[in-house]
């Protein structure tokens, strides 16, 4: 059984909408967000991320920022640029980056449902990541971030959705990023239980995106020692999500570089490569095999492809079946000493939509000594690893287009 429950929504008058909605926080440098922000005072990331309106040594995680973003989220709310709905309903969120399209609903999810692992997760989180978010949920007093969950896909909701969808929507825009956002309103009670009813008799939700955001609110509810039944209303016990068919997300890869190489130079790495992998000297890399990974290194793009198929694995571990535990136990562990992903500074994460030319960029600075352009994991491979109870290696999935914060607020007060 999966619950979903309308809410109080805090959101954008329509014509301000797209100057209110914003990037989530964390996937934007300072700079690109004050650059964001530039001349907009209605930006979502002044909330967000609010040290941009701070100097620069300031700590992201000092209470001065967390405190500046809640005093600016309320400051949207009392110049009226957000109203809270005067009813819980259901929405509608549509968007459309180029030829890709998706729609989901978005509702309150349930915490307890998190905790019982009736929704599902497929990675750890991280620390520092966590508390953030618990952080500014706890003085916001609000989730301002969805999370990114989806479901398989039945006949009944797809028929819910398209009948929404023929309606005159809300909201729509396009925003700098060439991505189009369109948002609907559902209002009328047995619209609602009908979708509600839908969901139930579904088995799991899976988290796509939002580790970190549904983790902070189990944390929030704990603390605060609410009971574990959701309701239709403003309540630490429904965390806000966005929830869309299995069968519409699209997910890119998410690439690593490494800043040295472990002693070895880069002819000994190939040289250790070779026993397991098919190498390759490539120009700029087009798409690569779905069991292997392109390896910039000194200036040039290596192929590599498994010698042996690590989908054989699959039947035993689904993790071992993804391009990313392929190079985590043949080359991140073993030969450039990466222990932990999650901890090791030697490491970090380039979302897919950066493209290779960031990569290579990276590298070409002096900064990095190698880059990994890995093959997407696949919405299926998620769910087997998720329905085995297992984790990923950190960063396994970069879902695009991001969710756009602002649209929706969950108040954990009424206003």
């Amino acid at each position: 059984m999966a619950t979903i429950a309308p809410f109080r929504a805090v959101r954008p008058r329509p014509e301000l909408a797209s100057q209110v909605a914003a990037p989530p926080y964390d996937v934007v440098s300072l700079k690109e967000a004050r650059d964001l922000a530039e001349g907009n005072p209605h930006c979502f990331l002044r909330i967000g991320r609010a040290e941009l309106e701070l100097g620069d040594g300031v700590d992201p995680y000092s209470g001065e920022v967390y405190q500046r973003g809640a005093d600016n989220l309320r400051k949207l709310i009392n110049d009226g640029v957000l109203a809270q709905e005067s009813q819980p309903l259901l929405g509608v969120y549509r968007q459309k980056w180029g030829q890709h399209e998706q729609t989901g609903i978005v509702a309150l999810a349930s915490v307890d449902e998190y905790d019982r692992g009736i929704i599902k997760k497929h990675e750890y989180t991280r620390p520092v990541k966590e508390a953030d978010r618990v952080k500014i949920i706890e003085t916001h007093e609000s989730q301002s971030g969805p999370v990114l969950l989806f479901f398989r896909q039945t006949a009944k909701i797809d028929q819910w959705l398209k009948g929404v969808t023929n309606t005159k929507p809300d909201v729509h825009f396009i925003a700098e990023d060439k991505i189009e956002h369109t948002v609907w309103s559902v209002r009328d009670p047995s619209a609602i239980q009908e979708v509600i009813k839908d969901f139930q008799v579904l088995p799991a939700l899976y988290i796509a995106d939002g580790h970190h955001r549904s983790a902070a609110a189990s944390r929030v509810r704990a603390s605060r020692g609410h009971a574990s039944v959701l309701p239709s209303g403003n309540h630490e016990d429904g965390f806000l999500a966005v929830i869309f068919p299995h069968d519409q997300l699209q997910i890119l890869p998410y690439n690593r570089v490494v800043r040295d190489l472990n002693g070895l130079t880069p002819k000994e790495l190939l040289e250790k490569l070779a026993p397991h992998f098919e190498l390759q000297v490539t120009g700029q890399p087009g798409k690569p095999p779905s069991a292997g990974f392109d390896m910039y290194l000194e200036g040039q793009w290596h192929r590599a492809q498994p010698k042996q198929d690590p989908s054989l694995n699959s039947q035993r571990d689904p993790v071992r079946a993804l391009a990313v535990s392929e190079l985590t136990e043949r080359v991140l562990d073993p030969l450039l000493g990466i222990k932990d992903q999650r901890s090791d500074p030697r490491i970090d994460f380039v979302g897919g939509i950066r493209g290779t030319q960031q990569l290579a960029a990276l590298v070409d600075s002096g900064d990095w000594a190698v880059a990994f352009w890995l093959y997407p994991t696949t919405v299926e491979e998620l769910m087997a690893v998720a329905d085995a109870d297992r984790v990923m290696p950190p960063k396994s999935t970069w879902f695009e287009p991001k969710l756009r914060d602002g649209l929706f607020v969950h108040m954990l007060r009424d206003e």
